[in-house]
């Protein structure tokens, strides 16, 4: 039986896996880096060539691709969706749903996931979640980013209305609750267990920030071979700015519609990208998920490669900036700038409804 698994879906879960293998003893008596899988999902990223430079930096035993199929993949689960005016009569349809979710995905699991001592699943509100539950498989949860169920809890969002029914039913395997509801979930790590609302008896915390401290030199150096593909081109940009006196970097994310995205990031730079007084240096981190050009509508300003989880820059030697802007990506990781800005719900309800970005404060 092979010892470990990690099914990630962004390159912040790869992160957070490699953080975790580089902690544990490399070599002597009980060494145990090195002989875990690493699985990408292209569900909703594209990892590009990282499985070539996660393979040639040695920290996995293997890196195996997953053709995860979403709901649309199956036109057949539509019909579970229909709202039947009936509580329990719904409640039968996601029974129903539940079930044939995780059979449908089995045909596209690459590996036998039984055959692994522990499973780390990042995200199980994904259909590898409804898999493993289905097929009564064992495994551990992981927090989908650095305290994300602090501003946005979304198995009790996306369960609103008789929760503590449906958390019982969730327990017994009878439907489907992501994030240490599910049967089959042993338990659900998190950076900072304090800093949550709602307790569940599966949430057991692991800070990332002691998941940093326990890095060496070596290790640091490993995870930027990782997830930088072109270092010198990285580097020179951000060591372009010599002759300006203040660099302000500006985290995106896939936010809105792309014509509202350009606008929501033009006027955080024209807000945000001045210090003391001064025009700042601006760069741009796009988010791995965002497809709008910035390369080509924000040509004024240095642009990022966008394939690497921001963390990273943590490990790139004397590099301050003054600023670090986001909306939503939590900054609390960053330990390369001054002052970090997080914006928030409170700003972008001047581009979208509050509703739509007020999730939890509805639960």
């Amino acid at each position: 039986m092979k010892k470990r698994i990690y099914i990630c879906h962004t390159y912040y879960h790869v992160y957070v896996a490699c953080l975790k293998e580089l902690n544990l003893p490399k070599s002597g008596e009980g060494a145990l880096r090195g002989q875990a899988s690493l699985m990408l999902s292209s569900l909703s990223n594209d990892f590009g060539n990282l499985k070539e430079r996660v393979e040639k930096s040695g920290l996995f035993e293997e890196v195996i691709p997953y053709d995860e199929k979403t709901e649309d993949f199956f036109p057949e689960l539509a019909k579970y969706h229909k709202d039947r005016g009936n509580i329990l009569i719904n409640m039968f349809a996601r029974i129903k749903y539940t079930r044939r979710m995780g059979k449908l995905q089995a045909p596209f699991v690459p590996v036998d996931l039984r055959g692994y001592e522990d499973i780390y699943v990042f995200c199980d509100s994904d259909p590898i979640g409804y898999y493993l539950n289905v097929h009564r498989i064992y495994y551990h949860a992981l927090e989908d980013g650095l305290d994300c169920i602090r501003y946005y809890d979304t198995a009790r969002y996306d369960n609103r209305g008789f929760f503590g029914l449906k958390a019982w039913m969730a327990a017994r395997n009878i439907i489907f609750i992501q994030n240490g509801y599910a049967k089959y979930c042993l338990d659900m790590e998190v950076n900072d267990i304090s800093v949550l609302k709602y307790p569940c008896p599966k949430y057991i915390e692991v800070s990332r920030r002691g998941l940093v401290e326990g890095l060496g030199a070596e290790e640091k150096e490993t995870l930027v071979s990782i997830f930088v593909e072109n270092r010198e081109r990285l580097e020179e940009n951000l060591s372009s700015g010599l002759g300006h006196e203040h660099k302000v970097l500006v985290l995106t994310e896939p936010l809105c519609d792309l014509k509202t995205r350009e606008r929501i990031f033009r006027d955080i730079i024209a807000e945000y990208g001045q210090v003391d007084g001064q025009k700042a240096q601006i760069l741009i981190k796009p988010h791995p998920r965002d497809v709008l050009d910035y390369e080509t509508l924000f040509s004024e300003y240095i642009v990022l490669d966008g394939k690497f989880p921001m963390e990273i820059l943590n490990y790139v030697r004397d590099l301050v900036f003054d600023r670090v802007v986001t909306v939503f990506t939590v900054p609390d990781a960053i330990l390369f700038a001054k002052e970090k800005i997080y914006l928030d719900v409170d700003f972008m309800d001047r581009y979208e409804a509050p509703e739509l970005h007020r999730q939890n404060e509805e639960i």
